[in-house]
């Protein structure tokens, strides 16, 4: 009976343990398919002006020192450097941009990453989080978790998920990014690009389900550069 027992167990630990095996076999596979930068966007990490690494932050610095910062999460399963083009366009006016690599490309697995950032700048005393798409939404949790470490929320095809006051919330969208569009129920700074849609925030190139944009990429992120640009002025 005992030796029956044993048996069974063993039995069920070998399943345990294989089943165990798949679930992590799937899991690496799943994050291991993920959008790489195009040439465009690591060519601004290859002129390296102001740009600098420091473990898991690609750290892009104004010319001029700055008490604003960004901290910015990229998208769910986006390489980081796809947003270096949208962050140097943002340090050119004057913002020190602090750019998170998080855990297998997922916001979602680091969404405190920004209180990791915040004790390396001393001299920065106004703080902004930001994301594009998963990253905006665990950029919005952290706000929501931490409103009085930052003093805005800035979020790219994505909404505000968790409590934060939309009046301290940028979020910007481009109009055929209908998902995004259809769950903002608040009224306050939100802005819409013609002909955007959700992937070129970032230069990584098509994404699965999106709609083929009416502009450039380039054009999109000049206006939402702009858009953070009066939206930090305002705030200021």
């Amino acid at each position: 009976m005992k030796h029956s027992v044993r048996k069974k167990l063993l039995a069920a630990a070998g399943v345990a343990a294989a089943v165990a095996a798949l679930c992590a076999g799937a899991f690496f596979w799943y994050v291991s398919d993920y959008y790489r930068a195009e040439d465009v966007a690591l060519e601004v990490m290859a002129r390296g002006t102001g740009i600098t690494v420091e473990g898991d932050f690609t750290i892009l610095s104004p010319s001029v020192p700055s008490d604003t910062g960004i901290v910015f999460y990229p998208g769910a399963k986006v390489e980081a450097e796809a947003y270096l083009p949208l962050l140097d366009r943002i340090r050119q006016t004057g913002v020190t941009c602090v750019l998170v690599h998080m855990p297998f490309n997922m916001a979602i697995f680091d969404p405190g990453a920004a209180q990791d950032v915040f004790p390396l700048f001393p001299q920065i005393e106004h703080w902004y989080v930001a994301g594009h798409s998963m990253g905006g939404a665990m950029a919005s949790d952290f706000a929501s978790k931490h409103p009085e470490e930052v003093d805005g929320l800035i979020l790219l095809g994505a909404y505000i998920y968790g409590d934060y006051p939309d009046e301290r919330t940028l979020t910007v969208y481009g109009s055929l990014n209908q998902s995004v569009e259809d769950h903002i129920d608040y009224t306050e700074n939100i802005v819409e690009i013609e002909g955007g849609n959700h992937a070129q925030f970032g230069n990584y190139g098509p994404q699965k389900g999106d709609l083929p944009a009416a502009i450039s990429a380039e054009e999109q992120q000049a206006q939402t550069v702009a858009a953070i640009e009066e939206f930090l002025a305002r705030a200021g």
